[in-house]
């Protein structure tokens, strides 16, 4: 891992793991994995997964994540002209 993907993780996953002080660090990933629908084993979980699901956690339902909001668009059309540089 980068070291900035550690300071993002750690920043991410401090307010959450203040809000459950009881559970040691390996609980609080497994709790997360969980969350997140991981099931695979634990030491095989992506860094990616973990800041996803702590980006996401507290947002509603529907949110859409933060990295696919920016390139959305509503209209087909739009989307394609778009992509083709027939508009901006």
């Amino acid at each position: 891992m980068k070291c900035h993907r550690v300071n993002e993780l750690i920043a991410l996953l401090h307010p959450e793991w203040q809000k459950e002080p009881d559970l040691n660090l390996l609980q609080m990933l497994c709790k997360l994995a969980a969350e997140a629908g991981y099931q695979g084993k634990l030491e095989e979980l992506s860094d990616d997964v973990l800041i996803y699901h702590l980006k996401m956690r507290n947002s509603a339902k529907d949110e859409m994540i933060p990295g696919l909001a920016k390139d959305y668009e509503e209209d087909f059309k739009t989307a394609i002209l778009r992509a083709r540089g027939v508009i901006e």
